[in-house]
């Protein structure tokens, strides 16, 4: 039996996709199941039972015998529009809770953290042990991830295998529900679709041109692929970046979303708002050397491939994953 919390989100809903691709069907989703827009994500997803997150410490405890592993990526991902204490609350207290009873019943845990623990990536992309203590991010959803990896790090008693997965800029099926947390290809392909054009911020930055601000796009279902090693690894603990690798800009983003929708490119530029400028990033870039290192082979796609694979089977067809 797998226990995934988040299970009606994105990520989680990928990864019950890819278990039930590999022959995994004793699955247990936790999550909270009223938000009925996250419905397509599971409804057609194999799964044995489903059990709300405000129960699910209750039910461990009766069935933890049963439970072989626990992939913890229930959190607020919202990174805006909350006050610290829901962040304080779902992402902090909560997963500790995760992981102490991890420990109290002999379980591995895999649990998501974030690259929004980086802040302004000054320091760097480096997923080492010493990095967390140093860090200053930008809002209160990157604030407690770090806050988390912090306390996960210093505690003497662990899981016998565990593994905080520092996800960069995720995109890919099963994320309608997200409204404006949605990825950047999400919103290009709506702005596409509507206008036929797409609108980019302007560089503030003279070391980047207009367009030309980085990220490390990854798509979800390398990430699937990644917790599905990990998940048969179980050595190693520690705290893995999932990138790339390779840092890509958003004018070839917005590129390669006008050529899987098979749309002449209209693309134009606006500035970006005031009030995020100061805490815009302009960089950012997974240093996956950790993970390889550890024996993970298997090629992410690039941007251009998962662009493709998104645009033309899942978002033209309102297909889920």
């Amino acid at each position: 039996m797998i226990v995934i919390t988040g299970a009606a989100g994105f990520i989680g809903s990928n990864l019950i996709s890819k278990l039930n691709k590999e022959g995994f069907k004793d699955i247990v989703i936790v999550d909270n199941f009223s938000d009925e827009t996250k419905k397509g994500n599971y409804e057609n997803k194999i799964f044995s039972q489903k059990i709300d997150r405000n129960i699910f410490f209750e039910w461990l405890d009766n069935n933890e015998k049963l439970v072989q592993f626990i992939f913890h990526i229930g959190a607020k991902s919202a990174t805006t529009g909350f006050p610290k204490s829901v962040y304080d609350e779902l992402n902090l207290e909560y997963s500790k809770k995760v992981w102490n009873k991890c420990v109290e019943h002999g379980l591995p845990l895999i649990y998501a953290s974030s690259a929004a623990t980086y802040g302004d990536g000054k320091l760097g992309y480096d997923d080492n042990h010493e990095i967390p203590f140093k860090l200053k991010p930008l809002n209160d959803y990157g604030i407690s991830k770090n806050e988390f990896d912090k306390w996960a790090l210093q505690q003497e008693k662990q899981p016998y295998f565990w593994a905080g997965l520092k996800y960069f800029n995720v995109y890919g099926p099963n994320e309608y529900h997200k409204g404006r947390m949605a990825s950047v290809i999400f919103h290009a392909f709506n702005q596409i679709n509507k206008t036929g054009a797409m609108k980019l911020f302007k560089s503030h930055n003279p070391d980047y041109a207009d367009g030309g601000q980085m990220r490390d796009f990854v798509y979800v279902k390398d990430l699937s692929d990644v917790m599905f090693f990990l998940m048969n690894h179980r050595k190693n603990s520690g705290l893995y970046n999932i990138g790339t690798g390779k840092a890509d800009t958003f004018l070839e983003l917005v590129k390669s979303t006008f050529d899987a929708m098979e749309i002449e490119q209209n693309i134009s530029f606006i500035d970006t708002p005031e009030d995020i400028r100061d805490k815009y990033q302009y960089f950012t870039q997974a240093n996956m050397n950790k993970l390889r290192s550890i024996g993970y082979t298997k090629k992410f796609y690039t941007l251009r491939e998962g662009t493709t694979d998104y645009v033309k089977n899942y978002l033209l067809t309102g297909k889920y994953e």
